[in-house]
């Protein structure tokens, strides 16, 4: 009887493989989660193929895990019990671009950076930064947002439709290209977040955005926290349409000059991006920002207004994360994920940072203000059981804040492995009816199993 990979290798030829160094490669993404390998590989071309993938997988009964760049750090891609891990990354064809209706259809495995590369020249863009050059795929499966989602939105605003492959291999195509309808179960977005537990995206038509005819970045370092935090709270209450707004904290800034070679004032700061139609309109919403930042203790705007300086700007900020772990080379980073009600922000970062004042090991903060999401990174070493065990009990407490806040335990990285402890505390008997879903959908429990939910 053959095997799995041996029906694979019938299918694929060389793109099924079982050879350790490519299985070694997709077997974690980037955290502090143990990697774990698949037994096989598989690298399809098209949606044909990744059903016909998904029908020997319910021949022989085994576990299927989609991966695209490998950018996720709650362990989804790991492959816990084995199986078959569909690497999504030669589907990446960008189908269509369409000017008129600003949204361009795509397969799983193009890149943001790719579908903006090939979108510049019609004078859009898609908009969800999430640092990292993630899958769209994936971006989608994690339900994904970044630095510029507290104007244009996140993974769930700017997903019109999707092609997903079913468990037993069929090929389903949910919404479609209207900017409105009301047919129907809205399926869509039931995929979005998923994390390959309901099916496996293979194609997606996503929203685009008129780039900006005008934009300008500017940094501003505060006396406290609290009033960087007042001024983005009173920037979204004025209505001043602001673009992106990243708040880091003094360590955080301190690892970024070290990492990025800047001069930034080591205290809480605020990035900030204005888009507009004209320099006026841009100049104006920005000076509004600025005076409101300078009334609860900012020191001034530090601009950015040719290409080359938004982009160093922004450059540092989206190293923060392996600046962070340059402050203990070796290490690992365990990176926390809450994200709360705008107005409990300030109060729980700063009960966070007292929690975290003895921790053994160095801690950093970055956090999307705009949306409510923090992020406290933990600089661990890996090996150490007291460290994770520390790292348990922190990341615990300030899950269990962040809901009592009226919050959830992961703004923008999923669940995974890594949170699915606390999804009975934020959902809980709706948690019974996402388990029917898994079960109605994923019969055998073949999809990314043990992430997401615990059947």
């Amino acid at each position: 009887m053959m095997t799995p990979a041996d029906e694979l290798t019938v299918l694929l030829g060389a793109r099924a493989s079982t050879v350790e160094a490519v299985r070694q490669h997709h077997s974690h993404g980037e955290s502090y989660h143990p990697p774990t390998m698949p037994d096989v590989v598989c690298f399809p071309e098209s949606t044909v193929e990744v059903s016909e993938i998904l029908k020997i997988s319910q021949r022989h009964r085994v576990p299927v895990i989609p991966f695209g760049a490998g950018t996720s750090i709650e362990g989804q891609v790991n492959a816990i019990h084995g199986g078959i891990t569909i690497d999504l990354s030669r589907m990446n064809r960008i189908v269509r671009i369409s000017a008129e209706d600003l949204d361009s259809t795509v397969e799983a495995g193009v890149t943001r950076s790719q579908l903006n590369h090939k979108a510049n020249g019609t004078g859009l863009m898609f908009s969800v930064d999430p640092g990292a050059d993630a899958t769209l795929g994936g971006m989608a499966s994690t339900r994904a947002s970044g630095t510029t989602s507290v104007r244009y939105g996140t993974m769930r605003e700017n997903v019109l439709g999707l092609t997903v492959v079913l468990a037993d291999g069929r090929v389903i195509r949910s919404g479609s290209r209207a900017r409105k309808s009301s047919a129907g179960y809205d399926l869509t977005h039931l995929f979005l977040g998923a994390e390959g537990t309901l099916g496996v995206i293979t194609e997606l038509t996503l929203r685009l955005h008129p780039l900006p005819e005008a934009v300008a970045a500017a940094v501003c370092a505060f006396d406290t926290l609290e009033g960087a935090i007042q001024t983005v709270i009173e920037i979204i209450q004025l209505g001043i349409p602001a673009a992106r707004m990243e708040l880091l904290d003094e360590k955080a800034m301190e690892a970024v000059n070290r990492r990025s070679g800047t001069t930034y004032a080591v205290a809480s700061t605020l990035f900030f991006e204005f888009h507009g139609a004209s320099e006026r309109h841009v100049s104006d919403h920005a000076a509004m920002a600025e005076a409101l930042a300078v009334e609860h203790g900012g020191r001034g705007f530090q601009w950015a207004t040719r290409l080359e300086g938004r982009e160093k700007l922004w450059h540092a900020r989206h190293e923060a994360y392996y600046a962070s772990l340059a402050l203990r080379p070796g290490a690992k980073g365990w990176t926390t994920d809450v994200c709360v009600p705008i107005s409990r922000l300030a109060e729980c970062i700063l009960q966070a940072k007292q929690d975290h004042a003895d921790a053994p090991f160095p801690i950093t903060m970055v956090s999307h203000a705009g949306d409510g999401n923090f992020h406290l990174i933990y600089v661990l070493d890996g090996s150490s059981a007291p460290e994770l065990a520390a790292a348990q009990r922190l990341s615990g407490q300030l899950v269990e804040r962040a809901l009592a806040m009226g919050g959830t335990c992961t703004g923008e990285h999923g669940i995974g492995t890594g949170k699915l402890g606390y999804m009975a505390a934020e959902h809980g008997a709706a948690l019974d009816t996402m388990r029917s879903i898994k079960r109605a959908l994923d019969p055998e429990n073949r999809m990314n199993p043990g992430k997401m939910i615990a059947l």
